[in-house]
C-alpha cells in the first residue's frame, strides 16, 4: 500500500480547543470505504483527529499525540497516543511505534470501519527497507507478558463477547479472532512466533459496517468511537511501560450503543 506514516504537529494542525465543540461538525461521509478517511481541505472542526483529540484530552487529562498513515484528503490509519507512556521510555521516547495507542482505520477488503486500541512490534533485526527494531522498552513486551497473566485475558474475553475482535501478528497475515473462535493460548503463540524480519502487531477493535457508519449522523460516530475506546482503556493500561490513562465508568452500561450496532 502507498502512503507516508508521521506525527500530526499541533503548529501544522493547532489544536484551536475554542473551535472543537464536544462533537465537531465531523460528517458519516468523511469515513469514504473506498478512499479512506478524509482529513484534507477541511475546517480545523471538521477533522476527526482534532475532533478526538479534544475529547480524549478532556477525559483522561493528558496530552495526546496524534500520527496517521496515509497521503492527500484521505488517509488510511489515525492513532492517538498518551504521550506520558511515550516520553517514559528510556530508549524509544523519540517515536510513536512503541507506544499502546486509540487508533481507527477503514477496512475495505471487508468494508469496516475499526476503532480501538493497537500495539505494533517492528522486526527483531533490521533490513535494507527498515532500519527501525523493537526495543525492549516498547509496549510490545508489555503486552506479551500480559497475556500470559490473568487480569488481560479476563477484559479480552469479556469484550470479545460483546462483540469486539482481535487481530494478532504479522501485518501481512494477522489472525482474527472473535467470541466464536477465541484461543488465549494461539493468540500467545501468534504473537509470540510471527517472523523476526516482519512488522506486526497486536489490534482490539469494534467493527462497524459501512450500512452501519452510512445511517450514523457524524456526531453519533464521535460518541460511538468514544464508546469503544473507553471500553478498550482498562486493555490499553495493562499493555503500557508507564499507565497513566484513568478509566471511565463503562459506558455500555448505560448508553445503547452496542445494541444498536449489528456485528457481521
Amino acid at each position: 500500500m502507498e502512503g507516508t506514516m508521521g506525527s500530526i504537529r499541533d503548529e501544522e494542525y493547532a489544536f484551536a480547543s475554542e473551535r472543537v465543540d464536544r462533537q465537531g461538525t465531523f460528517r458519516s461521509e468523511y469515513l469514504d470505504f473506498d478512499r479512506g478517511i478524509r482529513v484534507g481541505h477541511l475546517a480545523v472542526e471538521e477533522r476527526l483527529t482534532q475532533i478526538i483529540k479534544s475529547r480524549l484530552t478532556e477525559r483522561y487529562g493528558v496530552r495526546m499525540l496524534c500520527d496517521r498513515w496515509g497521503r492527500g484528503m484521505y488517509w488510511q490509519w489515525l492513532c492517538w497516543v498518551p504521550e506520558p507512556n511515550k516520553k517514559a521510555k528510556p530508549l524509544s521516547a523519540g517515536h510513536n511505534f512503541g507506544s499502546t495507542k486509540f487508533y481507527v482505520t477503514i477496512d475495505r477488503a471487508q468494508r469496516l470501519f475499526q476503532s480501538g486500541m493497537q500495539v505494533e512490534r517492528a522486526p527483531k533485526r533490521p533490513d535494507a527497507q527498515g532500519p527501525l527494531t523493537v526495543e525492549t522498552d516498547w509496549d510490545w513486551h508489555v503486552l506479551l507478558k500480559a497475556l500470559g497473566e490473568d487480569t488481560l485475558p479476563h477484559h479480552l474475553s469479556r469484550l470479545l463477547r460483546e462483540g469486539f475482535r482481535i487481530r494478532v501478528g504479522a501485518f501481512a497475515s494477522r489472525t482474527e479472532y472473535a467470541h466464536y473462535n477465541w484461543d488465549l493460548n494461539a493468540c500467545r503463540r501468534n504473537a509470540q512466533r510471527f517472523s523476526a524480519t516482519a512488522w506486526g502487531g497486536f489490534q482490539l477493535f469494534w467493527p462497524m459496517p459501512e450500512q452501519e457508519v452510512q445511517a450514523t449522523p457524524g456526531p453519533e460516530l464521535v460518541e460511538a468511537i468514544m464508546a469503544v475506546f473507553a471500553e478498550v482503556t482498562p486493555v490499553m493500561n495493562l499493555c503500557m511501560y508507564a499507565p497513566c490513562l484513568p478509566e471511565p465508568q463503562r459506558v455500555w452500561d448505560t448508553r445503547p450503543f452496542p445494541d444498536e450496532l449489528s456485528v457481521p
